[in-house]
């Protein structure tokens, strides 16, 4: 067999398994959980990176992290190495991490700043735009650097939020509404004047939808999440159908405190299935911020805020983020799949860009509660993926109050992953 006959079996293989997926994906049962393959299987996941993480808009960090032209950071998408960072007009880009010579990563640390972007291979270098400045004479006077520049990813900021797509035509639907209200909702904090105060990064071995539907309900708090518990009210929104009247109560004072102030609040969503959702949630009476017992993180609040009992706005971006925002300070989650059943899920809390730590805010009572909620849900986590893994399990049911956010997950990911393999005019005819 040929090298030609063996890239015909590649595509062979791998359109099968697409084909497959699609069918599985049509035939399962909406509210039940999904076949094992596609939470375990290597090709399965295959397609997950390509229909989903090179296709769709993705979080992957704040404005504030990156303040002053040639600040960066670097994030990793399966394979696909990315770089974020600030040119010298303030604007926010996103490049492929690969230099145009040989293909060598360019940025290798996490964040750093540059004046100008030095592959440390040969030293190609490139402006903050990615502009190619230097190849060397080695390249000979016919190279054109203006057809070398480093390849742009699709970049987007909302309300000090940052999202990329890897695709060569980047999905816009809903996704522009989202971002607009976004930038409504995300005002009173001034994302822009504050820091990022603490980070934390943590290897879950478990699929990264098994990681997602974790997030999407609160089934297991009461048997799980002691520390969040005591300041977080587990309904989901004010049209959540297990919330009793005296939580629409307390959500209604709240409210009214927060239309005093200015503050947004209402339920906004995006997309048949809630693929993006905003909504601002009391927090339990008599707690502040989501610390171990209530009181304040920090002596400083967050832009215009004036009222510390605001509550948390949940924010909600599938596939790969949620975010609690609150009166002093912030946290955002960024979940990147590593294999079929290893996740590296990314935590950063923000405060006031003014606070000293150590006098303003204490950095341990900062991350307390959602480090430990991180490491029980990484437990919940990978017992699932053990589960699911075993040669007993089979799709099994969920609750349609208890657990409507995972089912609404679900169907995104299958109409999604469905639409865009139709996209590539799978059929079995074209196997050859």
């Amino acid at each position: 067999m040929n090298q030609h006959d063996l890239l015909n079996v590649r595509h062979a293989s791998v359109n099968e398994a697409k084909i497959a997926m699609s069918e599985t994906l049509e035939k399962r049962a909406s509210n039940y959980s999904l076949d094992a393959a596609l939470y375990n299987d290597p090709h399965m996941f295959r397609i997950d990176m390509e229909e989903i993480f090179q296709k769709e808009w993705l979080f992957v960090g704040m404005s504030s992290e990156i303040p002053k032209k040639g600040d960066y950071f670097t994030v990793e998408i399966g394979q696909n190495p990315v770089l974020i960072l600030r040119d010298a007009d303030g604007n926010i880009n996103a490049f492929h991490n690969t230099c145009r010579h040989r293909g060598s990563v360019i940025c290798t640390q996490h964040r750093g700043k540059v004046a100008n972007l030095v592959c440390p291979y040969h030293q190609w270098t490139y402006d903050l735009k990615g502009n190619l400045l230097f190849a060397g004479t080695e390249m000979g006077q016919e190279f054109d650097t203006k057809q070398h520049g480093l390849k742009a990813a699709h970049c987007k900021t909302a309300g000090g939020f940052i999202f990329i797509c890897l695709a060569e035509t980047a999905p816009d639907d809903e996704f522009h509404d989202f971002l607009s209200t976004l930038n409504d909702y995300m005002e009173p904090y001034d994302v822009e004047n504050t820091k990022l105060a603490v980070e934390s990064t943590m290897i879950e071995k478990a699929n990264w939808k098994l990681v997602i539907e974790n997030n999407r309900e609160c089934y297991h708090c009461a048997g799980s999440h002691p520390e969040l518990l005591n300041t977080l009210l587990e309904w989901d929104d004010t049209e959540d159908p297990r919330a009793p009247q005296d939580f629409l109560d307390h959500y209604n004072a709240q409210a009214a405190q927060w239309d005093k102030e200015g503050i947004p609040h209402k339920l906004k969503s995006f997309g048949a299935v809630q693929r993006n959702r905003i909504v601002r949630m009391p927090l339990k009476k008599g707690t502040q911020v989501m610390t171990i017992d209530g009181s304040a993180a920090s002596i400083k609040t967050l832009g215009r805020i004036q009222n510390r009992e605001l509550g948390s706005m949940r924010i909600l971006h599938l596939p790969n983020s949620w975010n609690h925002m609150q009166s002093d300070h912030f946290v955002v989650f960024r979940v990147l799949p590593v294999s079929a059943q290893e996740s590296i899920v990314t935590t950063k809390w923000f405060v006031h860009k003014d606070a000293v730590e150590g006098v303003d805010y204490d950095p341990e009572k900062l991350r307390r509660v959602w480090d430990a909620t991180n490491e029980q849900d990484k437990i919940l986590g990978e017992r699932n993926q053990r589960g699911v893994n075993s040669i007993g399990y089979q799709p099994g049911p969920y609750s349609n109050t208890f657990e409507f956010g995972v089912i609404n997950f679900l169907n995104w990911y299958s109409n999604t992953t469905r639409n865009n393999l139709s996209s590539n005019n799978l059929s079995s005819n074209n196997l050859s």
